[in-house]
């Protein structure tokens, strides 16, 4: 880092939401990795290819409570003419045949059971009359030829199953039981710094001058920590910074060992906005400031000892929807992930969404069923950046993109989800 000395300005770059978005990703790169646990891999991206050590399923198995039979035995059978079989054997989950299936005969075999050697198919149980008295009646020959899986259908001892950069959900962390490991290769969670900026701000220990009227709260150190840690990073929180480039530098300064930087408030054009100055007098690398997007134009981006720092606006709006259009999907780079933008689902305007400048807008909305099964965007409220119970209620960030003055009831419009459940 560099001393502080003489500090550039770099003018606005005014780039548009895309440009802004390539540029972030290009600069972000995965971090390092570590082996854990395959139920602490969860939600983390794989760091390396992963091969399957066993066939799975090991053996032909039945799919079905049923009857394993060759299909030549109950060629023909019906309700009106079922088939009778002696039932030589039978094979719980667990179990083993104890022999080759003979030509005439059935084995009783329940679900994941093997299946023996010479079946071509498991008449399921409800397809019968259920056997007994050590034989059957196969009243259908519909399952002569279905409900046995392959040895090896799903699974193949040494081929890779999994790729690098997937991400760990839950089926994964089955997939992995099954090819028969107990741990694995992932990327670390990134350690993200979060620091607020501003003489106005209060934590809890301050609430009575919040309360008197003198200071608001510091509402966006908590926001952001969450979006951190919703987003599979580790959030490292700074506290708050005095209006001073001093105290801006301190902090970052003693952050310690982070993978990315997040500040709010502070990068605009006014007096007391001292980050970027800060930043400046550290030696960032200038990425870009400012977007042509609302809310969230003024945001600061750049690399600092190899590492993003955001400079996200004051506003608490305008802080969670760049963090949604930025920072989440660096965070996902940085994290090794190989699908890193944010998925966008098409849905129907409630009412007219009105743009007045020709910037990308992001307004927050919710979504509710529409006639025609998909959904219907309808606006949260007041839009404006400072009324943070507009993100409270939103299901999604409707999207009016750049050169558009609005949306039209009925419209088509693309909305950024927020919510797990939107599918």
């Amino acid at each position: 880092m560099r001393e502080a000395g003489a500090i550039r300005h770099p003018a606005p770059d005014w780039l548009s939401v895309d440009e802004a978005l390539d540029r972030v990703l290009h600069a972000c790169s995965p971090i390092s990795e570590e082996r854990v646990g395959i139920s602490e891999a969860l939600g983390r991206a794989l760091a390396t290819d992963v091969q399957s050590r066993v066939d799975h399923p090991p053996w032909n198995n039945s799919a079905m409570d049923g009857f394993a039979v060759r299909s030549a035995d109950v060629a023909g059978a019906t309700e009106q003419s079922p088939v009778l079989l002696p039932v030589v054997d039978e094979v719980p989950a667990g179990g083993f045949p104890r022999a080759a299936l003979s030509p005439g005969t059935a084995v009783r075999v329940m679900t994941g059971a093997p299946v023996p050697e010479g079946a071509t198919g498991v008449i399921r149980i409800e397809h019968t009359d259920g056997g007994r008295d050590g034989r059957v009646l196969i009243q259908t020959d519909s399952d002569a030829r279905r409900n046995i899986r392959l040895a090896g259908e799903d699974l193949r001892r040494g081929e890779t199953t999994l790729e690098a950069g997937t991400e760990v959900g839950p089926s994964v962390v089955g997939a992995l039981a099954a090819m028969g490991w107990p741990d694995v290769t992932v990327r670390r969670r990134p350690r993200v710094g979060v620091l607020s900026n501003g003489n106005e701000l209060a934590d809890f220990d301050d609430l009575d001058d919040v309360l008197a009227g003198r200071r608001i709260m510091n509402s966006n150190e908590h926001g952001l920590a969450a979006l951190v840690s919703g987003s599979g990073a580790k959030p490292i929180r700074l506290g708050i910074a005095r209006d001073e480039t001093a105290d801006v530098r301190r902090r970052i300064e003693t952050a310690g060992e982070i993978d990315a930087l997040i500040t709010s408030a502070g990068v605009s054009v006014g007096d007391h906005d001292h980050v970027k100055e800060a930043l400046d007098s550290l030696g960032m690398e200038h990425g870009f400031w400012r977007v042509r997007m609302r809310p969230g134009s003024p945001i600061t981006f750049g690399i600092l000892d190899g590492r993003p720092v955001f400079g996200l606006p004051g506003n608490p709006v305008s802080v969670m929807v760049t963090f949604h259009v930025f920072v989440q999907p660096a965070l996902r780079a940085l994290a090794g992930h190989s699908r890193v933008r944010r998925r966008t689902l098409s849905a129907r305007a409630a009412e007219e969404i009105s743009s007045p400048e020709e910037l990308t807008h992001f307004f927050r909305v919710r979504l509710e069923p529409g006639a025609d099964g998909g959904y219907e965007a309808r606006l949260t409220g007041p839009q404006g950046s400072g009324i943070l119970s507009s993100m409270v209620s939103a299901d999604a960030l409707a999207i009016v993109p750049e050169g558009r003055v609005g949306i039209e009831r009925g419209e088509a419009v693309e909305v950024i989800p927020l919510k797990d459940w939107i599918a």
